[in-house]
């Protein structure tokens, strides 16, 4: 008997595996003053209600997300994380992260309070410039995250460079 993967509740033979992409489930959750996992931007197109502490998005693939984690013991908070996802088109490249199945392309972490709130700065200054981050050039998280790396002032996403991005998804 072959093997087989289970994904969304169905099961798909091996020879299928490569060439279909699967959608991206998300898990989030919300339990006060302890968990608190969201999506700071993102276009699910479908969410599920499991219990009223979690949820689940579902993307379709090639969208992109950015899920924010909080999480706090009895001594204040323990973790910090924002990650910017992008829900692969197929099963390469796509990298394990817990809560996301069957797994994303990473193209931005920040990891602690100071780097996760210069990046919602970020995000902000490109809401404020009437940008969806979803439809920012990938290449931006990329930037973002190294300058994170290299503990550098985080690039300013312009109207500019958004023009750019749209420019050359044009001409190709």
């Amino acid at each position: 008997m072959q093997p087989s993967m289970q994904v969304a509740g169905q099961v798909m033979r091996p020879e299928l595996q490569a060439s279909r992409p699967v959608p991206m489930q998300v898990s989030l959750a919300f339990v006060e003053q302890r968990v608190n996992v969201w999506l700071r931007f993102g276009k699910p197109a479908r969410e599920t209600v499991l219990n009223r502490w979690r949820r689940v998005a579902v993307f379709e693939p090639g969208a992109v997300c950015c899920r924010v984690k909080w999480i706090a013991n009895d001594y204040g908070t323990a973790l910090w994380q924002l990650t910017v996802l992008q829900a692969p088109k197929s099963f390469d490249g796509a990298q394990r992260i817990a809560g996301v199945l069957p797994g994303a392309r990473i193209l931005l972490r920040a990891d602690g309070e100071q780097q996760v709130k210069a990046v919602l700065a970020v995000i902000d200054a490109m809401k404020r410039l009437g940008i969806d981050p979803c439809a920012v050039a990938l290449t931006c998280w990329g930037a973002v995250g190294n300058c994170l790396a290299a503990r550098q002032p985080l690039p300013e996403y312009t109207a500019e460079w958004h023009a750019a991005h749209i420019a050359r998804g044009a001409l190709q």
